[in-house]
């Protein structure tokens, strides 16, 4: 069996997720990228995406829109603004979050924050039409 390292995903209010995870698939703001135990360490930002984890209870999806991921090689901690179960992602939720996205990106003032609200859109309505 694969080693386990400590996955911590944390919001501003609170500890989000606490589990031993065997691997957690990041979105990177430099691309993906795959954390096992005994990993390098690391800090990047995130970019709105999904992070994929697998632990002893299964897997679990988790929509991130931002944030920072830290990595050693015990422990990864994920700090993001908000953070959704994609499992619990009513049609509603996601199409909510598609309007304040494309809001973003129609008021972004430079390519920094263009670039982020068009990933964020993109993935959003990538996901919109898995719910479908």
């Amino acid at each position: 069996m694969a080693g386990t390292f400590k996955f911590e995903l944390v919001s501003p209010e609170r500890v989000l997720l606490s589990v031993d995870a065997e691997q957690v698939v990041v979105p990177g703001s430099e691309g993906d990228f795959a954390v096992l135990a005994g990993h390098a360490p690391v800090i990047s930002t995130l970019r709105p995406g999904v992070l994929d984890v697998t632990a002893a209870g299964g897997r679990r999806r988790l929509f991130v829109k931002s944030g920072f991921a830290e990595v050693d090689p015990e422990r990864l901690t994920v700090l993001a603004q908000k953070a959704y179960d994609v499992d619990d992602m009513s049609p509603t939720v996601i199409a909510d979050e598609l309007k304040v996205a494309e809001a973003e990106l129609a008021s972004a003032a430079d390519d920094q924050s263009r670039r982020m609200a068009d990933t964020l859109v993109s993935e959003l309505k990538r996901l919109s039409a898995k719910a479908a």
